[in-house]
C-alpha cells in the first residue's frame, strides 16, 4: 500500500470520528434536556422575567428580591444564558434575550404557564413512568397517582389553576387563526366547549358584535368567566356541566379547541354525539387540533401525542381518524385547514345520511 494511500484512510477515519464525536454530543444534549426544562420551570416560578424586563440585574439584586441563595440563583442564571433564554451584560449582571422575553407573564404568546405546569411534582413524577405507558398502552398517570389526571386536578385545586392559565396561553394565537379560517357571519350562536376562561370565545364575539355565544366547561373553570360575561353585556354567558351529559343547546357552531385528544375514541364520539344532539340542524363542529403525518410528523405533534399517552390516555390523529370519529357521531367532515399554529381547524357538518 502507498504513502498516498495511507494518508487517506487516516483523513477517512478522521471525520468519521468527528462526525461520530458531534452525534455523540448532540445526543448527549438531548438525553439531559429535562435539566433545561427544569432551570425554566424554576425561572418562571421565581419570577425572573418578570423581574428582568425592566433591564439587566445581578443574581445577587435577583436573589433579595425572591429570597433565593445568591450563589444558587447565579449557576441557575449560567445555565438559562447557555441555553439561551438569558444573556450576560456589563458587571455580572443578566439580561433578557428575545426568547427569555415568552417567559413574562404578561406578553402575548407568553410560555410561562406551560413552563410552570411541566415542572410541577405531579407532572414530573407521571412522565418519570413513561416506560410503563410503553410496556402496557395503559395511562402513565392513572398507575403513578391510583386515579386519571382529570380527578386529580379535582381534587388539588392549585394545580387545575396551573393547567387552566397554561391551556389559556396559546387561546389567543389561535383564535386569531381560526379568525382567518372560518366564516361566522352568518352564525348567530357559538359554544365553545371545554373552552376554559372564555378567552377563544371573547375574541369571536369581539370580531362579530352580532354574536352571541356561550362558553361550557366544568362549574369551577367556568366561574372564573364572569368578568368576560359582564364586558359583552348579554351576549356572553358561562355554564356548567359535564359535556359527555349534554351541552348547552341551538348553536350553530360548537368549538372544540384541544378537547377531543384528551380522550380515547369512544369518549371522543361520545363529546361529538353531545354536540349533535344540541345543535342547530344546519350547525357546524369546529374542531382544533394538531394533525397526525404518518409520513413525516411534526416534532410538537409528536410530543404531544406522547403526551396523551402520559397524561390522559388520549391521543393525536391522523386526518383520516378524524373523518373515522365524526362519521361515527353523525357528522360529515367538510375541511382541514393548517393555521398559522402548530393546530388545524377541522370542520364537520351534520351528515344528512
Amino acid at each position: 500500500m502507498s504513502r498516498a494511500s495511507h494518508g487517506a484512510t487516516r483523513v477517512h477515519d478522521s471525520r468519521k470520528r468527528f462526525v461520530t464525536s458531534t452525534a455523540r454530543t448532540d445526543l448527549l444534549r438531548i438525553i439531559g434536556g429535562f435539566q433545561a426544562s427544569q432551570a425554566i420551570h424554576v425561572a418562571v416560578v421565581l419570577g425572573l422575567a418578570d423581574r428582568l424586563y425592566r433591564g439587566p440585574a445581578s443574581a445577587t439584586e435577583i436573589a433579595r428580591m425572591t429570597g433565593a441563595h445568591p450563589d444558587a440563583l447565579r449557576r441557575l442564571m449560567l445555565v438559562l444564558t447557555a441555553i439561551g433564554v438569558l444573556e450576560k451584560a456589563a458587571a455580572d449582571r443578566f439580561a433578557l434575550t428575545t426568547m427569555g422575553t415568552f417567559l413574562r407573564t404578561d406578553v402575548s404568546g407568553t410560555c410561562a404557564p406551560m413552563a410552570e405546569l411541566i415542572g410541577r411534582p405531579y407532572f414530573w413524577r407521571a412522565w418519570g413512568d413513561l416506560v410503563h405507558a410503553i410496556r402496557t398502552g395503559a395511562t402513565a398517570f392513572d398507575h403513578v397517582h391510583g386515579r386519571d389526571v382529570w380527578d386529580y386536578r379535582s381534587r388539588h385545586r392549585e394545580e387545575a389553576d396551573i393547567f387552566d392559565r397554561a391551556m389559556a396561553s396559546g387561546t389567543e394565537r389561535f383564535a386569531e387563526a381560526v379568525l382567518d379560517a372560518c366564516d361566522f357571519s352568518h352564525c348567530e350562536h357559538v359554544v365553545d366547549v371545554g373552552g376554559g376562561d372564555g378567552m377563544f370565545l371573547a375574541k369571536i364575539l369581539e370580531a362579530h358584535p352580532s354574536i352571541r355565544g356561550t362558553l361550557f366547561d366544568q362549574p369551577h373553570v367556568v366561574a372564573r368567566a364572569a368578568q368576560s360575561a359582564e364586558a359583552f353585556e348579554g351576549r356572553y354567558r358561562a355554564v356548567g356541566g359535564n359535556f359527555f351529559d349534554s351541552v348547552p343547546q341551538g348553536g350553530d357552531v360548537y368549538l372544540l379547541k384541544w378537547i377531543l385528544h384528551d380522550w380515547s375514541d369512544a369518549a371522543s364520539i361520545a363529546i361529538l354525539k353531545s354536540c349533535r344532539r344540541s345543535m342547530n340542524p344546519a350547525g357546524k363542529i369546529v374542531i382544533g387540533e394538531y394533525i397526525i403525518d404518518p409520513k413525516s410528523t411534526a416534532p410538537d405533534a409528536a410530543f404531544m401525542d406522547l403526551m396523551m399517552m402520559v397524561m390522559n390516555g388520549g391521543r393525536e390523529r391522523t386526518r383520516g381518524e378524524f373523518s373515522s370519529l365524526l362519521r361515527a357521531a353523525g357528522f360529515r367532515l367538510t375541511s382541514i385547514t393548517p393555521t398559522a399554529t402548530p393546530l388545524c381547524v377541522i370542520e364537520g357538518v351534520l351528515d344528512s345520511k
